[in-house]
């Protein structure tokens, strides 16, 4: 399953948001500039998630956008589904009566096994704020294993020394 840049971008851009807002208005070119995002990818991305209930719209001088709601509030899971962007690891199309196959053959002898990958995915993303993301409390086991490496590095003697 490959994530596009579409849901990539949105949980970026929203994270930018929640981390310089202050409870004031964020330009959109601003969030394009520090995450090198296209400003015209970033509107498009803006509007859905608008559409979406994630942000709201300030017009005029120091305009921009806000968070519409808490951060702990704010799922990565509803970021990614607010820019259209699904979830899935399965090739077929949901409730498509032809199946991963095509022709009419069914479903692909791995259909249950991807289907529950991407179960998983959503279960996961879910289970992540916003909030998790600015404080960086995702890290989990890799963050330990990150962890475990600095450690070792520190207590390794320098072959310099």
């Amino acid at each position: 399953m490959k994530l596009s840049t579409k849901g990539r971008y949105a949980v970026m851009a929203m994270v930018d948001l929640a981390t310089h807002s202050d409870g004031k208005p964020i330009a959109l070119a601003d969030v394009a500039h520090r995450q090198e995002i296209s400003l015209s990818y970033l509107e498009q991305l803006f509007g859905r998630l608008r559409k979406g209930g994630l942000v709201k719209s300030v017009r005029g001088p120091g305009g921009g956008y806000l968070l519409a709601r808490e951060i702990s509030d704010t799922r990565v899971s509803d970021i990614i589904l607010a820019v259209n962007e699904p979830i899935k690891a399965t090739r077929c199309k949901s409730g498509s009566a032809d199946g991963c196959i095509g022709s009419g053959k069914g479903r692909c002898l791995t259909h249950d096994l991807w289907e529950e990958l991407g179960n998983q995915i959503y279960l996961y993303l879910s289970s992540v704020s916003l909030a998790d993301v600015v404080n960086r409390r995702v890290l989990g086991s890799s963050g330990m294993l990150f962890r475990h490496e600095q450690q070792q590095r520190s207590q390794t003697p320098h072959a310099a020394e």
